[in-house]
């Protein structure tokens, strides 16, 4: 029966965890964590090692786990990390940041073509996986577009390069580029008015596969049946996760429904994600001459909020003096348990901060303004007040018992926010505790039906 499992493996920045997957009922059979064991400075150790870990738990709760073929995304050793090189920064180049975020990437640097020309010094300061290369609507000037690309080849730069410019470029550019590995995709902003990112997104994966999980060098050998980490792993984790929330949000079809409007925070050490699908007004789509146009699936990554190595940047940010030496504890020990009742309270108020605070960035405001044509509401970001279920990731979510729930997430819910923000009005609201929007976005392209079982426990969960 082994040929119906799956073991789906998510290789993080602090611990891989694993879930060995029944393709046929979508059930969890057995999971496993470890933390993650990357290479010390002179070499020794390997990623596999704590994959290893994980699968010899897994085979201890069912044997079948030991012949299971393997699907695994990964975001050890930092990560994708993404430069945007683009025409102007507030139409292309933010559009280009936007897309690399919707592809699981950490957006390092978002460099606009100056006067000057680029800034290669950032460029390298960066120290960047992949080059975003946007520039100009189709059918405009091509010029900015090949003067990136000649920048880039003049610099020597000789990472991947996603090319999403200008189609009436994308030729000249692929020749300026000649010497550098490189992937045409669509312009992430053929018109205006529209942004259009999952050929970008995809031109995006395939790099981090072909050329970015290799060159990490996290991993020098192969596991128990000769596989390599770069033959297990499918794509950036962050991006998986998504196109699980995807699936959550929208189902397959009128079977196999989704949940409707969904938002997820997952909160981690380092970092607060905020992954949402919500379906919006078309009246509100569109690029404005200073503002991006929002895009129904939407992820953006707060780097100084989380719960250990930016847990003194989040609660700066939410101006909360009384968890200052909280806050210093967990930055100094990242490794940090709480072991009484009041380490605990800390740890849920920091989370709680954070998760209000990436919520807030994400979802934007909305205002009343006088206008030529009178009063109208003028909104930012990404309105969220629809939204039917909020979903809760990290481990001090799965691990902080029953109150994490009420005093994490609900907060950050209502329909009387100071400020005019756009958070969600009345969701329901539930923790991801088996960690299943991975594992569904792995399988999601080959087993759908498993991965729909797989995100209808949150949506169960969910119901009210």
């Amino acid at each position: 029966m082994s040929g119906d499992l799956t073991v789906c493996v998510d290789f993080g920045s602090t611990f891989t965890k694993a879930a060995l997957v029944d393709l046929d009922t979508g059930d969890l059979l057995a999971t496993a964590s470890h933390p993650t064991t990357l290479p010390d400075e002179s070499g020794d150790g390997d990623v596999l090692d704590g994959y290893d870990a994980c699968m010899r738990v897994l085979a201890e709760q069912d044997p079948a786990a030991t012949d299971a073929d393997v699907l695994a995304c990964s975001s050890a050793g930092g990560g994708l990390r993404v430069a945007v090189v683009g025409n102007e920064e507030l139409v292309t180049a933010e559009a280009g940041r936007r897309v690399a975020l919707s592809s699981g990437g950490k957006v390092v640097a978002v460099l606009p073509m100056s006067d000057g020309g680029l800034d290669g010094d950032a460029l390298r300061a960066a120290e960047a996986d992949i080059v975003l290369l946007t520039g100009g609507t189709d059918g405009g000037n091509t010029e900015a577009a090949v003067g990136a690309a000649t920048a880039l080849a003049a610099l020597g730069w000789d990472r991947p390069v996603v090319v999403a410019c200008n189609a009436d470029a994308r030729d000249e550019v692929s020749r300026t580029l000649a010497g550098t590995p490189h992937v045409l995709a669509d312009n992430v902003v053929p018109k205006i008015g529209v942004l259009a990112p999952d050929s970008a997104r995809a031109a995006i994966r395939e790099m981090f596969l072909s050329h970015v999980i290799g060159g990490k060098h996290l991993s020098s050998r192969t596991d128990a049946r000769g596989r390599s980490f770069t033959d297990l792993v499918r794509g950036a984790t962050p991006d998986v996760v998504l196109t699980g929330v995807e699936l959550l949000a929208r189902g397959l079809d009128d079977q196999h429904p989704g949940a409707g409007d969904v938002v997820v925070v997952d909160v981690g050490g380092a970092t607060t994600d905020v992954h949402s699908v919500v379906e919006l007004d078309p009246e509100d789509s569109g690029l404005a001459r200073e503002v991006v146009a929002t895009t129904p699936v939407t992820r953006t990554v707060e780097g100084d909020l989380g719960m250990r190595w930016s847990a003194m940047s989040t609660v700066e940010a939410a101006g909360r003096d009384d968890l200052r030496a909280a806050g210093v504890r967990r930055r100094e020990q990242p490794d940090f348990l709480p072991d009484t009742d009041e380490e605990q309270d800390a740890d849920l108020e920091i989370a709680a901060a954070a998760v209000r605070i990436a919520l807030e960035r994400h979802a934007g405001r909305s205002k009343v303004i006088v206008s030529p044509e009178g009063r109208v509401v003028e909104r930012s970001g990404k309105d969220l007040r629809e939204v039917d279920l909020l979903v809760g990731s990290g481990g001090v979510l799965r691990h902080g018992g029953p109150d994490a729930v009420r005093r994490v997430l609900e907060p950050a819910t209502g329909d009387a926010f100071e400020g005019g923000w756009q958070l969600p009005r009345d969701p329901a609201v539930v923790v991801d505790h088996d960690y299943v929007l991975a594992a569904a976005g792995l399988l999601a392209a080959e087993h759908p039906l498993a991965a729909h079982r797989l995100v209808e426990r949150l949506r169960s969960a969910g119901d009210r």
